[in-house]
């Protein structure tokens, strides 16, 4: 602390001498001996300091207030600066130990000197900023108390909507408690106020030390520490004691008699998850990420964070009416990477043509502007974010920061899968929806990760990019903890995405995943039965048809029926060897039990082959309870 005083005005050290653990304490201290900051900041969570930091966003460039809307404001990523960065975002290895050969990794020692070298003077001339926040509610056995310190006001204010503020927390703590840490610093910034030396991006997660190290990068994705960078961290903390760290949404369902069922749900990005948290009527309680537990044998989860960092492609007040309502609304809303024009922002797919002309992430834009590659610049990026604190939804879930969480009863799987799975189906038990749904899910690749558009991949859980534990061990983690659970949570698989095989046309609508949902609630309760198809339980048009009337007030026909439920025998047979394919040649230590599980999937789709062919319409299933 002597040196710490040194280095900091009067005001500042005072803060720090209310917390009273020696790692905090030299965190800060090494953070700032390395980057050489000309001053620095702490964020004791006061409302004058907070506004302090909204204010000195925009004072800085980082953001702009030339919006119409009161409290919006916006901020522009660099050109090369528009997404999760998978290339140059590794995990520090030390020698002696391995992950699976599917995570992006670093010999430690090697990593370390690297990402120190960045970061080395990188705050010179700048204020760095020091935030102290929680993970989970505070005053809970889900939190975990987090810090970050930045050179960026845009990353410190958006903290401030994203997530609960920990001040308080870290005067509490004990030493010895575990800590996650994140250094980052935009490094050099150009004359838009943008990461300059994008070449030099690295995002380096050092799990040894519960320490994420981000340089050259703005985007919230690789600058806040505490989404998916952290999500790393925290499921080998889970995996040491016994916990799930998950990439889910948690919502609030509504059955009969105003009867309330919380669902979590595991979407790569873009494939729907947001909206399904979203749905009209319905509550959020988290949109991306959640921690799990087994408390008195009843699956229990929390939302990690307090805020939202959504894409808003294709928001509008039709489909997203919850979101819409936020974003053209006064209020505290971070507008990223969108086009601004007659100070009001423009997205792609919003229900309004869009200006030919305007300011957006690659600066002055027009109609036919070209990048340094001779490819059209949009006018907004497809990764256009917005980010807003989850409590100005008038949809937010009353028991968002109950210290116990909320009981789940459902889970669901779901990404992009054009030609295979029905829109929604139960699995048999646990184990048969971990692997069948979860482990097994493929989807194309969305924009939201650079350089890797239109490919298809398996994407475990949705969560695959961020497991810091080998596949095989993750997957062995989920099976036991289902095993233990008292009370049975039910899984489900979702597919919005279906597509005719003949005309590429989808054979769902956007708003038709609210009837999905609906029908998992009552599944849930057993007020409904279900049809015993191979690739898992599939509804009975008769109660889908009661749904689309009573939910969306429209008529559902046996032929769309029929379309979206008939099974496609090659197809599903394609994915299972696919599915056993990557586990089998990517991951060493898959378990025997998930195998077992998908061969015997396969043997059910044959056996429907040879009784009806390669395509079985629904009616064909048994009906069972």
């Amino acid at each position: 602390m002597d040196e710490l005083k040194k280095l900091l005005e009067d005001n500042e050290y005072r803060k720090l001498v209310n917390i009273p653990v020696a790692k905090v304490h030299k965190f800060i201290l090494d953070s700032i001996l390395l980057c050489e900051p000309e001053d620095v900041f702490i964020c004791s969570d006061t409302p004058d300091e907070v506004a302090h930091i909204k204010n000195m966003a925009i004072v800085s460039g980082e953001e702009s207030s030339a919006l119409l809307v009161p409290g919006h404001t916006f901020h522009f990523d660099g050109i090369q600066d528009q997404g999760r960065d998978r290339e140059v975002t590794k995990f520090l290895v030390p020698k002696g130990e391995s992950l699976s050969s599917a995570i992006n990794q670093i010999e430690r020692e090697e990593g370390l000197k690297e990402v120190l070298g960045l970061l080395k003077g990188s705050m010179k001339g700048k204020t760095m900023i020091v935030r102290f926040l929680v993970l989970g509610p505070a005053n809970s056995e889900f939190t975990i108390p987090c810090m970050e310190c930045t050179d960026s006001w845009y990353v410190a204010h958006s903290v401030d909507l994203l997530y609960r503020k920990g001040y308080p927390t870290f005067t509490k703590l004990e030493e010895g408690e575990d800590i996650f840490r994140t250094l980052h610093s935009a490094g050099e910034l150009n004359e838009s106020m943008v990461s300059k030396n994008y070449d030099k991006k690295r995002i380096y997660i050092d799990y040894k030390e519960d320490t994420v190290y981000s340089v050259n990068t703005q985007y919230a994705g690789n600058s806040v520490g505490f989404k998916k960078l952290a999500l790393r961290l925290a499921i080998r903390k889970a995996h040491r004691e016994g916990w799930l760290a998950e990439h889910f949404m948690i919502t609030g369902i509504y059955g009969p008699n105003k009867r309330k069922t919380y669902f979590a749900g595991a979407f790569p990005s873009a494939c729907g998850k947001t909206s399904t948290a979203m749905l009209p009527g319905e509550t959020i309680l988290a949109d991306d990420l959640a921690y799990v537990r087994n408390i008195n044998g009843e699956c229990r989860a929390v939302n990690v964070e307090s805020g939202i960092f959504g894409i808003i492609q294709d928001v509008n007040s039709k489909d997203d009416p919850v979101i819409y309502e936020v974003l053209t609304n006064p209020g505290e809303v971070i507008f990223s990477n969108i086009l601004v024009k007659d100070a009001k922002p423009w997205w792609l797919g919003m229900e309004f043509e869009l200006p030919k002309q305007g300011k957006n992430f690659s600066g002055e834009w027009y109609e036919g502007k070209v990048d340094e590659k001779g490819e059209k610049i949009p006018p907004a990026h497809k990764n256009a974010r917005y980010t807003i604190a989850l409590s100005a939804l008038k949809n937010c879930d009353p028991e968002l920061d109950n210290p116990k969480g909320v009981l789940l009863e459902g889970i669901m799987f779901g990404g992009r899968d054009y030609k295979g799975y029905v829109p929604v189906q139960q699995a048999y038990d646990w184990a048969h929806g971990i692997i069948a749904y979860g482990a097994a899910l493929e989807t194309i690749t969305t924009f939201a990760i650079i350089g890797e558009e239109g490919k298809y991949e398996i994407n475990v859980m949705s969560i695959q990019d961020f497991v810091s534990i080998s596949l095989g061990q993750y997957i062995k983690n989920y099976l036991d903890f289902g095993k233990k659970l008292s009370r049975k949570v039910d899984i489900f698989g979702v597919n919005y995405f279906l597509c005719d095989l003949n005309t590429g046309k989808f054979l769902n609508t956007r708003r038709d995943k609210h009837i999905w949902v609906k029908w998992m609630e009552l599944r849930v309760h057993k007020d409904v039965k279900a049809r015993k198809a191979p690739t898992g339980m599939i509804p009975l048009y008769e109660d889908l048809k009661k749904l689309f009337g009573q939910v969306l007030n429209k008529e559902y026909s046996e032929a769309d029926y029929k379309n979206q439920f008939t099974l496609r025998v090659n197809e599903n047979i394609g994915k299972v060897d696919r599915v056993k394919d990557f586990w089998s040649k990517k991951v060493s230590d898959t378990p025997k039990e998930l195998f077992d599980v998908l061969d015997l999937q396969k043997e059910r789709l044959l056996e429907a082959k040879r009784k009806y062919g390669e395509y079985v319409l629904p009616e064909n299933f048994e009906v069972i309870d």
